[in-house]
């Protein structure tokens, strides 16, 4: 039900746009968030957005990275930009419901070469 996109291989600097779309029905969404995994290491919280709009972001992509919304196309964009080597992950959207359900998606790679 819940489908990212946009990953790629792109030179450090470059920049991408990150898109996860939720293609079944969820119902009473209330906040959406974009996490990164590398192997071996636990998976990080990047970016959120709640029900209002307002958004977090990990200091580590502060000023380069920016989560947003577009309710009727029922999808939440990542865009990144000024990628670094060390952005280069596995990224995920998980869908957050008022009754407390979580859904997540398959992942998206993202690769930043020096």
């Amino acid at each position: 039900q819940v489908v990212e996109s946009g990953g790629g291989l792109v030179q450090a600097g470059g920049s991408l746009k990150l898109a996860c779309t939720v293609t079944g029905r969820i119902f009473n969404t209330i906040s959406q968030y974009w996490y990164r995994q590398v192997p071996g290491q636990d998976r990080e919280l990047v970016a959120s957005i709640d029900k209002g709009g307002t958004t977090t972001y990990a200091d580590s992509v502060k000023g380069r990275f920016t989560i947003s919304r577009d309710n009727a196309k029922s999808t939440v964009y990542l865009q990144m930009t000024n990628l670094e080597p060390e952005d280069t992950a596995a990224y995920y959207c998980r869908i957050a419901s008022a009754a407390g359900y979580n859904y997540w998606g398959q992942g998206t790679q993202v690769t930043v070469s020096s």
